[in-house]
């Protein structure tokens, strides 16, 4: 029997998942309970780094690195930014901000001056750790433009690898570590949330340790497993499913790479024997249609999780069969609920796994509503998706404003999706309120994009909407009306972008016009944009792809 399984057919679109009792420690606590468990276990491969912990010198990194935090003159509560791709001191640091007390503030390392000061004004951290250098930019560069002219509390820029982490690392001074609470925020997380610009959500150690560990318990996650993370430690995806999951069940974590690579992430499968393999859809979309895919043994590979985008039924068959990959996962969330809210399990059948995101979590109630009456809606009718328990944020970081639109006065979580739950408890995506764009699993919301874009000098008016596309789930589409005389190429555009917002955001289709379709009031029908689009692209099979 799966873990949620509902016994009776539903009435209404409400569902609670199986009772559990909530862990009220902090996430170092459990860092050391796993460690004192698991000593000589294998904790953290890179293999980019040719790194191997086990969870004793793990968690013995992570202390002396608190300790080496609070030293700086860091007191608990005070936030530290990490700006880096995958590595073993992004997990270290992870780790030692728990311990310490410290909020750890996420930031995507495909940030550039405009996003990284938007960052650095609103987060309030006193110390940045970064990698300085890497294939895809420098940083120092980068974080020099971004500080020009900019009040902020930032304090200390520190290099992984350098000097400075080096002599943090091997502090050893008596100084005891302080008590952290579970109700502490552990770290903000950069998101859309449901309007506006990009919003810190703050998360707490009560909210991300019981997240990861339910979902140890759904994929039967042991000390004997042994994850393949290639997914961005900045993104809730591989900092709680994959960091935290591990955490809480002892399993190791394998870094193939610093950012996602289709090859390198299968030879880390085959080379260390992984259990499971993580990956938003269009990853799982490369590894399969690498043209030596046939070559790789995967078959030490059990279960798995896939999400961050909406799953094409197909490429959830053949993770199951050509990947040896037989009991993959969906979950479903968001950053606001920490993230997972409803996840299939092991040994539920293909057709859920296919066709649904799942069931409830444990301790998690869900419920479909209708969007203008807040009414629950019947099993099978369409409505927002919302969900309450110990998995809510906190809030949003200074902005209660926001906060109050998103959590409602009985504490439920507005998700902005659209659902329909089956009567067996099962749910489905149809589609999203809000005007985001998912891509490869990064959340990118057009306002943010269209802000930027009004400060071209040539251009009058901009509309941003997602289009479908086979590999990624959506890309950026940006409807342009250039200013009287004036004349620009899509490539000039994308020049302007290039640097100054995330590579991710930068539209990869452009289209100028003189004028946009209007409802009678004035207001822009984004919608038909989209259609126009898919019609005149070509993408009417890939809009009607069938999608979990």
């Amino acid at each position: 029997m799966s873990l949620a399984t509902v016994e009776q057919p539903l009435t209404e679109s409400y569902a609670r998942g199986p009772e559990a009792e909530i862990w009220e420690r902090s996430i170092g606590e459990a860092v050391r309970a796993t460690a004192m468990r698991h000593p000589d276990s294998l904790a953290l491969v890179s293999r980019h780094q040719n790194v191997r912990l086990t969870w004793a010198e793990l968690l013995e990194a992570g202390e002396r690195l608190a300790a080496g935090l609070l030293s700086l003159g860091l007191e608990p509560g005070d936030r530290v930014g990490v700006w880096s791709t995958n590595c073993a001191e992004w997990i270290e640091l992870q780790y030692a901000c728990a311990l310490a007390g410290l909020v750890l503030v996420n930031i995507n390392p495909a940030y550039r001056s405009h996003e990284l000061r938007y960052v650095l004004e609103r987060s309030g951290l006193r110390v940045l750790f970064l990698h300085e250098l890497d294939r895809r930019a420098d940083y120092l560069e980068i974080l020099e433009e971004s500080l020009r002219g900019l009040r902020c509390r930032l304090e200390k820029t520190i290099a992984f690898g350098g000097k400075e982490w080096e002599g943090l690392l091997r502090k050893r001074g008596p100084r005891r570590l302080p008590h952290v609470r579970p109700d502490d925020v552990a770290n903000i997380q950069y998101t859309s949330g449901t309007t506006g610009a990009p919003k810190g959500v703050l998360l707490t150690h009560r909210n991300l340790i019981n997240n990861g560990r339910f979902i140890a318990e759904r994929l039967r996650a042991g000390a004997s497993d042994r994850i393949c993370i290639p997914v961005p430690l900045y993104h809730c995806f591989g900092c709680v499913i994959g960091t935290l999951v591990a955490a809480a069940s002892g399993a190791a974590m394998i870094l193939p790479a610093p950012s996602f690579d289709a090859a390198k992430t299968l030879e880390a499968v085959e080379a260390e024997r992984a259990t499971a393999l993580y990956g938003v859809p269009a990853m799982f979309i490369a590894e399969l249609n690498l043209p030596d895919f046939g070559r790789y043994d995967l078959t030490s590979l059990r279960t798995g999780v896939m999400a961050g985008a909406p799953c094409p039924i197909e490429v959830m068959r053949r993770v199951m069969t050509e990947m040896h990959c037989p009991q993959i996962t969906i979950c479903y969330g968001q950053t606001e609920s920490s993230p997972v809210s409803t996840m299939s399990s092991v040994d539920d059948d293909i057709e859920i796994r296919c066709t649904t995101v799942g069931r409830a979590m444990p301790a998690t109630e869900i419920r479909i509503v209708d969007p203008a009456t807040g009414a629950t809606v019947p099993p099978g009718q369409q409505g927002e998706l919302c969900t309450r328990g110990y998995l809510v944020m906190k809030g949003y970081d200074g902005d209660p404003a926001a906060t109050a639109a998103a959590i409602d006065a009985d504490g439920w979580l507005h998700s902005g999706d659209l659902a329909v739950m089956r009567p067996d408890g099962c749910v489905r995506i149809t589609g999203r309120l809000k005007d985001m764009i998912l891509r490869g699993g990064e959340n990118i919301y057009p306002r943010e994009i269209e802000e930027f874009l009004y400060t071209h000098p040539k251009i009058a008016e901009v509309q941003v909407v997602g289009i479908p596309d086979a590999r990624l789930g959506e890309v950026v589409l940006a409807w342009i009306r250039l200013k009287p005389g004036e004349t620009a190429t899509p490539e000039e555009i994308r020049a302007f972008c290039d640097g100054r917002i995330a590579y991710f955001k930068i539209p990869g289709h452009i289209r100028f016009v003189d004028s946009f379709p209007m409802t009678a009031s004035g207001k822009v029908q984004k919608f038909r944009i989209r259609e126009q689009e898919i019609r005149e692209r070509g993408l009417e099979a890939v809009a009607r792809t069938a999608t979990a």
